[in-house]
């Protein structure tokens, strides 16, 4: 009678309406989603590519009347198979951010952004630009673009800016990410062409990581390395004890800026051991002989004098290379982000050609990609190169593409753009007055971030286009647009693995705020060109456009009907052409699997130099080395995005941290959590101490999310890529 008595007691107390129980009471979900509560339950649920980082992952959106409610993974996607990292799962949370841009706002006569119409806002737009081409040129015009919005827009902005505006200079944010890779790859191959798919990561045997760190970065990718079944070794070359060199089988930590002695000595040996796979090097490459006669400086001695590391460290690596088992190189930024990171990068791309690692499961040279559309950027932003891998200065590419664009061949520029420095370069010497900027946040990613904020006041106008108005770069702008930020618009990504994904509207953006398609439309008909772009109509119109601009290259997509295509393949790598008879499209695709590259002779090019010493080395006054690098798989760049959810910030410490030595730390009486000041030629800022033996002795690290870590970093770039080298510059650090 008591547990009877109990239950009764329970009944009597139980509310069975109100929003409590609306909350916790769980009924059947449809669409595959199990039970969830009814406030939860969606009409219709929708896929849609995640608009971070480039791995392109797919999210399962739902839908309630029409509008995102909550989302879950999509467990059948080929990237992610139902896995997300917390940005991923956090990703609707900025659309509600309280700082979103939904008006135009233009800086009035107080000096303060005031609030206009769409029709002032173009009207500044235009009549400042143009008033400033006709001063100065139409070359004193530029824009900063970026590897963030869909692949449509980017073509739209590059087009819209070079064939309408008469814009010759325009770079992307891709430059501080993904520039090196890029040029590594069209010396190297003959075209900007990362060759392998992500059942990569789990086909092969041997994996060796250099500077890279994707247990943070690229969260998912990491995971795909887990579901390795082979056993596999992995290597990570890393100076820092990253969260990836923790869980590797062996970590190089090698003195910073050592990686091209270090593989120029691997590559040594293997020839030297006649571990080099001839055939394949006879049949599909060149300059090989070249290299082996430049390798003769270099052994296993020379990389271990340069690197720091022991002999055994770096014979064992030698030795796996050499295995004959199925080989692969990754990179990320700690390669591109290099002054000289071209080469680096190549020395990656000479090992896996002289053993003929690349062209078969579980190889290859590897780039693994920063931005969710890096790969969009590179081929189609018409920034630096013409569209869909072409060259400005190719009288046959232009021709081409006034053809299929029904535009007049004298609209398209006969010369390169700028790289993104050398337009910083030419505001400062007073040849570029006017820049606009496109959801980048120039004024915190920059590399020596104090420059830009003082040759910014050398512009006579700057807009910035982006979702938030608090954005470091919003904050000194002339005029700034308010757009849609993803989720809000429809396009395509295309990611590391090649793989064309789809993203998809699912929220309407707040208040006048519009997709970057939308504002490019807007500003095409206020500045009088539009009949350039009457094709242009909606984001799948100029999706079908870059399938017949592609035709005939390496990235040649014409396969590809449209949106739909995509979605019932599960996104579908480039290239692409459909094929005869209705044959099954393969999910995964590598490149070179036939040993053809995309250099005229076919074959892929060795190329190699000596390394450089170190722009900025220490000496007494400034005896460390600050590395940078990301922190938390729940940050994201200039957390534009990621500091607007309190999930995420619960994640990663609020407060700027750098990484010391305990060694370190207990020469300068550094205390855990104490407050310290770094101090670079550039400037100083105070951070938290945070004392760990990942970092070597005489080395400190500070992620690069904090507003205030570029202030430090040093304006040097690689000669051939143009990239910044952000992850080595000379500090001291002392206690405040």
């Amino acid at each position: 009678m008591a547990a009877i008595d109990f239950v009764k007691e329970q009944l009597r107390i139980r509310a069975f309406d109100g929003v409590l129980t609306e909350r916790l009471v769980q009924d059947p979900a449809a669409h595959g989603l199990g039970r969830l509560p009814h406030a939860f339950k969606p009409d219709a649920t929708v896929h849609s590519v995640c608009g971070y980082c480039a791995t392109g992952c797919s999210l399962k959106v739902h839908l309630k009347s029409g509008h995102a409610v909550n989302l879950s993974t999509h467990t059948d996607y080929p990237v992610n198979l139902g896995m997300a990292c917390p940005k991923g799962w956090e990703a609707l949370t900025p659309l509600a951010a309280s700082d979103r841009a939904t008006i135009p706002l233009l800086r009035g006569r107080n000096d303060e952004l005031e609030p206009v119409s769409w029709g002032d806002a173009m009207d500044a737009f235009c009549g400042r630009f143009k008033s400033i081409q006709e001063e100065h040129g139409q070359a004193s015009v530029a824009f900063l673009s970026t590897g963030q919005i869909v692949t449509e827009e980017m073509a739209f902005l590059g087009s819209l800016a070079k064939f309408g505006m008469g814009v010759v200079h325009g770079d992307g944010n891709t430059r501080q990410c993904m520039a090196t890779a890029a040029t590594a790859y069209k010396q190297s191959f003959g075209y900007d062409a990362p060759p392998y798919t992500y059942q990569d990561f789990e086909e092969s045997d041997v994996l060796i990581f250099v500077g890279a760190n994707p247990c943070i970065a690229h969260p998912i990718m990491w995971q795909r390395v887990m579901r390795n079944q082979r056993e596999p070794e992995v290597i990570v070359v890393d100076p820092r004890k990253t969260e990836t060199a923790m869980a590797a089988t062996q970590h190089l930590a090698i003195q910073p800026k050592s990686d091209l002695a270090l593989f120029y000595g691997l590559a040594a040996h293997l020839v030297q051991m006649d571990a080099v796979d001839q055939d394949f090097i006879n049949a599909h490459t060149e300059g090989y002989q070249a290299f082996v006669d430049f390798l003769k400086d270099y052994s296993l001695e020379t990389a271990t004098a340069a690197t720091g590391l022991d002999y055994a460290q770096v014979s064992q690596l030698a030795r796996l290379i050499a295995s004959g088992k199925r080989v692969s190189f990754w990179w990320t930024m700690g390669v591109n982000q290099s002054y000289e990171g071209t080469r680096l990068a190549q020395s990656l791309i000479n090992l896996a050609l002289m053993t003929g690692n690349i062209g078969k499961p579980g190889t290859g040279a590897n780039s693994i990609t920063g931005q969710c559309n890096a790969m969009g950027s590179r081929l189609f932003s018409n920034t630096t190169g013409l569209l869909g891998g072409r060259n400005f200065e190719s009288e046959q590419d232009r021709n081409a593409v006034a053809d299929i664009l029904s535009i007049p061949v004298a609209k398209i520029p006969d010369q390169p753009s700028l790289a993104y420095n050398e337009i910083i370069d030419a505001i400062e010497a007073g040849t570029i007055k006017g820049l606009w900027l496109i959801a980048t946040n120039t004024a915190h990613s920059w590399i020596n971030q104090k420059r830009f904020r003082r040759v910014r006041e050398k512009l006579d106008f700057l807009v910035v286009q982006d979702m938030s108005y608090s954005t470091e770069s919003a904050e000194i702008a002339d005029l700034v647009l308010p757009a849609a930020g993803w989720g809000e618009k429809e396009g395509v990504f295309i990611n590391s693995e090649r793989r064309i994904g789809l993203t998809r509207k699912v929220s309407q953006a707040p208040g006048e705020a519009l997709s970057d398609f939308n504002i490019f439309r807007l500003i095409a008909h206020h500045w009088g060109c539009a009949e350039l772009f009457e094709e242009w109509t909606s984001p799948e119109a100029v999706f079908r456009i870059l399938t017949r601009l592609s035709q005939g290259m390496p990235c040649d997509i014409t396969g590809i009907q449209g949106y739909a295509d995509l979605e019932r393949a599960g996104g579908i790598q480039w290239p692409y052409q459909r094929p005869e008879g209705g044959a099954r499209l393969q999910t995964q695709r590598r490149l070179f699997e036939d040993g053809k590259f995309y250099r005229p002779n076919g074959r892929a090019k060795f190329y190699f130099e000596a390394p450089r010493a170190m722009p900025e080395p220490v000496n007494e006054a400034y005896p460390f080395i600050l590395l940078t690098g990301r922190g938390t798989s729940s940050q994201w760049h200039t957390q534009t995005r990621t500091g607007k959810s309190d999930v995420l910030k619960k994640l990663y410490p609020k407060n700027p941290y750098v990484e010391i030595n305990p060694v370190d730390a207990q020469a300068l009486q550094i205390r855990p959590n104490s407050k310290v000041c770094i101090r670079s030629r550039r400037g100083e800022v105070e951070a938290t101490a945070v004392i760990l033996a990942s970092v070597q002795v005489g080395q400190v690290f500070m992620p690069m999310h904090y507003r205030i870590t570029n202030q430090l970093t040093a304006s040097v770039f690689d000669p051939y890529s143009k990239q910044p080298s952000y992850k080595a510059c000379a500090v001291t650090i002392h206690n405040i």
